[in-house]
């Protein structure tokens, strides 16, 4: 996992991209009553497609013609964008859109995993499995007891937004073997042209023509989703991986959910019970252990010490 210093404006830009993507999980809690699903889901990837070709001409960056990349754009789309989205919007028309960030951080956790598995410059390591423990170990604290006696449309709802956690680990691993010495905005745009290509049909046939007559809120939320959460999201997720690496952008799981919990009991007036926020702290202590550097402070403090 490539590390680099994280500089204060980095600092600032990680900050600004776990609040943008923390807030995403609220606008989709807003706008599902009017739009849906298929509306929702279509409004992101649609407009979000929109505003990076923009930013993309604007640019001046070489658009690829070869019919290989395109299929890997598609495929990207599907795990990327269309498969999660999708799954983390159903989810939430059943849990709080808090618990559904938090389940969402196992992205990390499942992302160790798949890239062991196909990835040959990313073996599991003993620090490795145990981060991977520790964060299994906060998804089912997360989850609790209730849904382990019984399979109800909540549990369905959890177990959607794990889905989506792991559609997001095999797009990282996809997107490291095929999409390799590509600008990255220039994929963005591509992998969102092939989501919209999937979505907007499959929005029609489901939802037949979409409402205009949505609420201020509504519309304020499906903007958000599109040209914050997505299009700007991945201009500067792809900015702080080039100036910070890889290893300090993962830090910003740690943000998106004390962001959406927040967000959801303000705005929306939701409560998590105790164990979620149990499962998170265990899922948190996971991340810090995968990503290494809490394990060097007592190794620091006792050279400082001799």
């Amino acid at each position: 996992m490539t590390r680099t210093s994280l500089s204060p404006r980095s600092s600032a830009e990680l900050l600004l991209l776990g609040t943008i993507w923390g807030g995403s999980f609220l606008a989709n809690g807003i706008a599902l009553p009017e739009a849906g699903v298929a509306g929702i889901v279509a409004f992101r990837v649609g407009g979000a497609a929109l505003f990076l070709w923009i930013a993309v001409r604007a640019m001046g960056l070489r658009v690829p013609r070869e019919p290989r990349i395109w299929g890997a754009f598609l495929i990207m789309g599907m795990l990327n964008n269309v498969i999660p989205f999708t799954l983390i919007t159903w989810g939430q028309q059943s849990i709080a859109s808090g618990l559904a960030s938090i389940l969402n951080a196992a992205t990390a956790i499942f992302g160790v995993l798949v890239a062991a598995l196909v990835l040959p410059d990313e073996r599991l390591t003993a620090r490795r499995m145990a981060g991977v423990l520790l964060g299994f170990g906060g998804v089912v604290t997360v989850i609790g007891p209730d849904a382990l006696a019984g399979f109800d449309l909540r549990s369905a709802g959890q177990l959607a937004l794990l889905g989506a956690a792991l559609s997001y680990a095999c797009a990282g691993a996809f997107g490291r073997r095929t999409l390799a010495g590509l600008d990255p905005r220039m994929a963005a745009a591509g992998m969102l042209t092939a989501s919209s290509l999937v979505v907007l049909p499959a929005a029609l046939a489901l939802g037949g023509i979409p409402r205009l007559d949505l609420s201020l809120p509504t519309w304020g939320a499906l903007l958000y989703l599109s040209g914050i959460a997505s299009a700007f999201a991945y201009l500067l997720f792809y900015r702080i991986l080039a100036a910070a690496g890889a290893g300090n952008l993962s830090l910003v799981t740690l943000i998106i959910p004390p962001v959406a919990i927040l967000l959801g009991a303000l705005v929306l007036d939701e409560r998590l019970p105790p164990h979620a926020f149990a499962g998170f702290a265990l899922l948190g202590l996971g991340l810090l252990v995968l990503d290494g550097r809490i394990l060097q402070i007592p190794r620091e403090l006792g050279r400082r010490a001799r």
